[in-house]
C-alpha cells in the first residue's frame, strides 16, 4: 500500500486535479481542486483518528479524501463513478484488492445520489467533504457574480469553520461563523440542509450524532 504522499506525486492524478480545478472555476463553481482535496484529506484523517480508527484506516481515509473529486474534469454529474474507475486504473498495483475496494467505494459513495454506508471510510469522507464550507472556496473575484449564485454567496459568507469532537457524548459538531450582513442564517440553512442531512447520516453510521452551530446558535 502506498502512502498519501506517494499518491500525491503521481503525475496523472496531479494533472486530473489541475484540470478539475480549471474546469470548475470556468463553470463558476466553488473550488474542487488541490485546495479542497487537501482540506478534505486532512479533515478525513483527523475524523478517522478522533473516532478511533486504526492507522491504516486513517491513511485510507486521507487518500480517499484527497482523490474523491478529481474526475470532475470529465463530468460533474458522474464524477464519483468516473473517479472510482480511473483511480483503479491508475493505482491498481499499489493497493491490495481489499484496500482498493474500500477506496473505490469511498470515492463513488460521496455523491448524493448513491450515499449509502457499509464501511467507516466512506462515512468519514462524506463528513470531511460536506463540512468544507468557507470563504476561500469561492474562486470568483467578481462580487456581482458571487452574489448572484447562492452556493458562492453562502460559502463567501462563512468567516470561519471548525469541526469539533465530543467523544464522551459521541457528538461531532460543525461550528460556523457567518457574516449575516452578507447572507442571512436561514439562507445558509436553506441551501445546506441537504448537506447537513448527509453529515448526520454519516455520523450516525459511525456511532455519533451530528450537530450544527452557526454564530453560537445551535441549529441541529
Amino acid at each position: 500500500m502506498i502512502t498519501l504522499n506517494q499518491l500525491k506525486s503521481n503525475p496523472y492524478l496531479s494533472e486530473f486535479i489541475k484540470r478539475t480545478e480549471t474546469r470548475m472555476h470556468n463553470l463558476k463553481y466553488t473550488n474542487h481542486g488541490f485546495d479542497h482535496a487537501s482540506l478534505v484529506s486532512d479533515r478525513a484523517r483527523t475524523i478517522a483518528m478522533e473516532i478511533g480508527l486504526a492507522e491504516k484506516e486513517q491513511e485510507l481515509s486521507a487518500i480517499a479524501g484527497f482523490a474523491h473529486d478529481f474526475a470532475n474534469f470529465l463530468s460533474r454529474g458522474y464524477h464519483n463513478y468516473f473517479g472510482a474507475l480511473i483511480f483503479y486504473q491508475t493505482f491498481a498495483k499499489d493497493f491490495s484488492p481489499a484496500e482498493m475496494a474500500l477506496l473505490m467505494q469511498a470515492i463513488a459513495n460521496h455523491d448524493k445520489f448513491d450515499m449509502e454506508f457499509s464501511d467507516p471510510i466512506s462515512a468519514v469522507v462524506v463528513l470531511a467533504d460536506k463540512s468544507d464550507v468557507r470563504r476561500s472556496r469561492v474562486t470568483i473575484k467578481d462580487m456581482k457574480i458571487i452574489k448572484e449564485d447562492i452556493h458562492n454567496r453562502v460559502n463567501f459568507a462563512v468567516k470561519s469553520t471548525k469541526l469539533g469532537f465530543n467523544k464522551q457524548k459521541k457528538i461531532i459538531t460543525l461550528n460556523l461563523k457567518i457574516d449575516t450582513n452578507f447572507v442571512p442564517v436561514m439562507e445558509y440553512f436553506e441551501i445546506f440542509t441537504e448537506r447537513m442531512v448527509y453529515c448526520r447520516k454519516a455520523a450516525e453510521y459511525l456511532g455519533y450524532k451530528f450537530g450544527l452551530v452557526i454564530n453560537n446558535f445551535k441549529l441541529l
